[in-house]
């Protein structure tokens, strides 16, 4: 934004559209995170953020909360991401900005999806509205960090997750589970699986663990869950053949019908990781917690594909098992605690 269009209070009405906009975590994939705020002369008139999938967008939550809508004239107006202009589940929220004659809106990002991408501000300006992009782009770009780089990457949004002892193993010998960290972890962790859209899992940990992957002790929908199991070494008593909640398991095998569960057969002749995240792309599924195990998040540490990784460190020591992967450079790193256990937390500058 140019200095001369800055107001004194702009950053403080698009943090609270940035704020209002994280209520729909979980909720509103595929569909990206968007909160709106609507401001005459100082004050907050109307605000809104998108609720669910298929549902009102941010701004028409936020317009329809203005009770005197004859003010929407001499409002500026605050949104997360650029308003759409095409025909989706809903219709464009630049047409209804535009229809209810806002002279203002202020963006924080340019919408990198293809049928947007700079549509919705064109459409806007070209009706005479003034238009500012920019204002805290940073903070809104790392809120919607998965759908910029599912948009940008073509890849789903990676978080590898572990949990290893003070001496660096994740499991017993043999794989056998040993319950490591504390349960603020679990607690965390199942918030955690609510935000993505897929959990995946490799074989050994789907055969020794016997996961659910689902979200039991936090509110939120329920993820995809995602399996490697290349000669379909499962047995059907296992939690993730239950055929509970959507399944997506990726074999050498010729698929089979069983219900809830979608089978995908890869070519022996290419490497795994790349046609696994091809299919996650082409499913439109944003953004993969993988739980393990050391196979996996080795293969894709080793590849550079990954955006975030969160590993809970506990106090016990176990002295021999299944050693933990290791990080060479990392990016940012963060360190807190969480019950028991220590968070280190990494981004992937």
């Amino acid at each position: 934004m140019k200095s001369d269009d800055v107001k004194p209070d702009d950053a403080l009405f698009m943090r609270r559209a940035l704020d209002l906009a994280q209520l729909g975590t979980g909720y509103v994939r595929p569909n990206p995170l968007v909160g709106c705020v609507v401001v005459h002369q100082g004050q907050i008139i109307g605000e809104g953020w998108h609720r669910q999938y298929g549902g009102p967008h941010a701004e028409v939550n936020a317009l329809a909360a203005v009770e005197n809508q004859e003010l929407l004239r001499e409002s500026r107006v605050y949104v997360t991401l650029e308003p759409c202009a095409h025909h989706g589940k809903t219709p464009p929220c630049a047409d209804l900005l535009i229809e209810k004659g806002v002279p203002e809106v202020v963006i924080c990002n340019v919408d990198p999806f293809a049928l947007v991408a700079g549509r919705g501000i064109e459409k806007l300006r070209a009706a005479g509205v003034h238009v500012e992009t920019g204002l805290l782009a940073e903070e809104g770009r790392w809120l919607n960090r998965r759908f910029f780089t599912f948009h940008e990457k073509k890849r789903p949004y990676l978080v590898l997750k572990w949990a290893e002892t003070a001496d660096g193993f994740l499991a017993g010998r043999y794989f056998q589970p040993v319950q490591i960290s504390g349960p603020q972890a679990g607690l965390l962790t199942h918030q955690w699986r609510a935000e993505e859209a897929g959990i995946l899992v490799g074989t050994r940990t789907a055969l020794h663990d016997n996961p659910r992957l689902n979200v039991r002790d936090w509110p939120g929908p329920q993820p995809t869950r995602l399996v490697i199991d290349k000669n379909l070494s499962l047995p059907p008593t296992h939690h993730l053949l239950d055929g509970s909640q959507p399944t997506r398991l990726y074999t050498y095998r010729q698929p089979h019908h069983t219900p809830n569960l979608d089978l995908v057969t890869l070519s022996e002749a290419d490497d795994l990781l790349p046609q696994v995240l091809a299919d996650l792309h082409a499913q439109n599924i944003q953004s993969v917690l993988v739980e393990g195990g050391p196979t996996v998040l080795n293969a894709l540490l080793a590849a550079g594909l990954w955006d975030e990784i969160r590993v809970f460190r506990s106090p016990m020591r176990l002295g021999q098992g299944i050693a933990a992967p290791r990080l060479g450079h990392t990016g940012r790193r963060s360190v807190e605690n969480v019950g028991p256990d220590e968070l280190l937390w990494y981004v992937n500058d």
